[in-house]
């Protein structure tokens, strides 16, 4: 496999006529690291990809792996080989030619290849499949395939596309593991596309949040989760309320968000109804309305919520240490 290389971005910007989809977003991704492109649809992390790829043209600014400026590259010609959410299959090959098809094209001779596709599906666990079409796997084993076949070109980063979005919930957190698994053997950079924050924080080293064309905030999965540094990445990120003090907002974890049956509200409690209880095995989350008309959550250990059961339509009080309130920025 190539050597990992730290990719580029300064401030790259892309167009589609008069629309900005991605507007001067500059961020450096780690060699060997694992990073997430998180954000809503829409939000610009798809086209960041595919310029990272090639397959979409740059408007303005630079992408630089290493010590070159591949902007203008093409596809081919990065060091870089993209994972496609359809996974894109060729139907009329087997899987062993699917793997080896880039090696054909560059004229490798059929026996070199062969060998070099066979290496890859050993990786991925797939060796036994080779002589099948693409419509006789699993949705699991094409995406294996898939994998095999982009890495087979040696790239220094691997681009992932929504590359668990079209799998069951459990072969999901399966091939999840497989992916981390597979980028710390290889140890080169991989640069995955997700909206969904429980796989940005299970995966990645590094999660760049996006909204609207723009970087809201990258660092850490904790740091993300534990210091969202605006409104938008609390509320995306999940698992925190929005409240307001003196006209600024911050946020606070719904697991932080104390709960009692008893009190009166005060300076630093708050009298909430409790619209809806939802309970999620080790959680139980209280869906809860205050008089302000604000809702809020509170995710209560399953142990302490049936010591003592809250009924829906009670009236409840709520608290919080100050030091697990997180100001945000304006």
């Amino acid at each position: 496999m190539a050597k990992s290389l730290d990719l580029e971005l300064a401030a790259v910007t892309k167009k589609y006529g008069t629309t900005v989809a991605v507007e001067a977003i500059s961020h450096r991704f780690q060699a060997g690291s694992y990073s997430c492109l998180l954000g809503p649809s829409g939000c610009g992390k798809s086209s960041t990809l595919r310029m990272i790829a090639g397959h979409e043209v740059v408007s303005e600014g630079d992408i630089l792996l290493g010590a070159s400026n591949v902007t203008d590259l093409p596809p081919a010609r990065r060091g870089t080989a993209m994972m496609f959410q359809s996974y894109a299959l060729f139907p009329h090959l087997s899987v062993i030619d699917n793997v080896a098809f880039s090696q054909k094209m560059k004229g490798v001779d059929k026996s070199s290849r062969l060998k070099k596709a066979r290496e890859l599906l050993e990786l991925v666990d797939m060796a036994a499949f080779a002589a099948r079409l693409p419509e006789q796997l699993s949705g699991g084993q094409q995406q294996r395939v898939a994998l095999a076949r982009a890495l087979i070109t040696e790239p220094s980063v691997l681009l992932l596309d929504e590359p668990l979005s079209a799998l069951d919930p459990f072969l999901r957190i399966k091939m999840r593991l497989e992916l981390k698994r597979l980028q710390r053997e290889l140890d080169i950079s991989f640069i995955h596309v997700t909206h969904s924050q429980d796989e940005a924080l299970a995966l990645a080293d590094d999660i760049i949040v996006m909204n609207n064309g723009r970087i809201e905030q990258a660092g850490s999965p904790r740091d993300v989760f534990e210091s969202p540094a605006t409104e938008f990445v609390a509320r995306f990120i999940g698992g925190h309320n929005i409240l307001e003090s003196r006209g600024a907002p911050f946020a606070l974890r719904t697991d932080r968000l104390q709960v009692a049956k008893t009190g009166a509200e005060s300076g630093d409690s708050l009298a909430a109804t409790v619209r809806d209880v939802e309970y999620l095995g080790a959680t139980v989350n209280l869906a809860l309305e205050t008089g302000a008309g604000s809702d809020l959550t509170a995710a209560l250990p399953d142990g302490l919520f049936f010591q003592d059961p809250i009924e829906i339509g009670s009236t409840v009080f709520l608290s919080w240490k100050p030091e697990d309130a997180h100001h945000l920025a304006g």
